[in-house]
């Protein structure tokens, strides 16, 4: 088989060429307008943020499967492959330990303060009077409720290590569900009763700023925001002006709405002690990594044999 993986770089070490294949390139990365000259010859494309839409998959009549290099499969025309008799795979839940211990981590560096501790450490503690340097008052995980969004193997994985930090959980409904089913909350009772509160649910037209001004408003004041999963959940501005403001007590962003952003992003020059913005690398710890690697090496294999598997289209 030709197969052309169309962003090879966005991972963190060289994937080994697949057994099945007679032609292997790897590019570090692929525009748009590249697109289609890059995979005219081939018949498996592996993309991890790389868009693949109609218009560019109508043009690509050899294309027979697409492994994306992620759980999030936002970055394919879904309903088009289905037209086209294209396969689509992904990766369910490889990088879940990995992504739900970025969670966790987030949650104890902002309730505890860490970052501004770090810094009193440095400029203040040795002229103090004391063998302390208090400051924003620390706050215990231990008995603080987390509010998750999407009950999937990262939502369900986090909700585990917080039950382990005895954590009281809530799994929040669809936003504007008339129905809700056991075992969840409605989402605005989820919004006022959590002290922080993960996304995992994906990206779609429904969940697009799924978090903005009037959903900020109605959290706890100092609650704390976390989103590992898709930059456009949340509306940036809002969330800046909630943590300005000091509604928001902190935020942990792991995704942006434009991936990579601009030097100038107001997220990344905002310089706020209660803010942890990082190059979406969650899912990337070196185990994750191995798992998403021999997930897309076994999709390949599958589909090579006649079978399939983790099929999304």
């Amino acid at each position: 088989m030709n197969i052309v993986f169309l962003d090879g770089a966005s991972l963190p070490c060289a994937m080994k060429r697949p057994a099945e294949a007679f032609q292997w390139t790897v590019r570090e990365s692929t525009s748009s307008e590249e697109l289609v000259s890059v995979l005219a010859e081939a018949e498996v494309a592996i993309t991890n943020k790389v868009k693949l839409g109609r218009a560019q998959l109508e043009q690509l009549p050899k294309l027979k499967l697409i492994c994306v290099a992620a759980t999030g499969f936002d970055c394919v025309d879904i309903s088009a492959c289905r037209d086209l008799g294209v396969i689509v795979c992904n990766a369910p839940a490889y990088s879940a330990s990995s992504v739900a211990e970025a969670v966790i981590a987030s949650i104890f560096a902002l309730r505890r303060s860490l970052f501004e501790y770090r810094e009193a450490a440095s400029k203040r503690w040795s002229t103090s009077n004391h063998f302390c340097v208090h400051g924003t008052p620390i706050q215990d995980i231990n008995g603080s409720t987390l509010g998750i969004v999407g009950w999937g193997g990262i939502g369900s994985r986090v909700a585990q290590l917080a039950f382990a930090l005895d954590m009281h959980v809530i799994f929040a409904e669809h936003r504007g569900a008339t129905q809700v089913r056991e075992g969840y909350v409605p989402f605005e009772t989820m919004l006022k009763e959590a002290d922080a509160i993960s996304l995992h649910c994906p990206l779609t037209p429904q969940t697009r700023h799924l978090i903005g001004a009037e959903q900020l408003s109605l959290m706890k004041h100092g609650a704390l925001l976390i989103n590992t999963a898709r930059g456009p959940l949340v509306d940036e501005q809002a969330v800046l002006s909630a943590l300005q403001s000091g509604r928001l007590g902190g935020a942990a962003l792991d995704v942006l709405d434009v991936e990579p952003p601009q030097a100038d992003h107001p997220l990344l020059t905002a310089d706020l002690p209660n803010l942890i913005v990082t190059p979406h690398v969650g899912w990337a710890s070196q185990s994750s990594v191995a798992r998403l690697i021999d997930t897309l090496l076994s999709n390949i294999t599958a589909f090579a044999s006649g079978k399939a598997i983790n099929v999304v289209s």
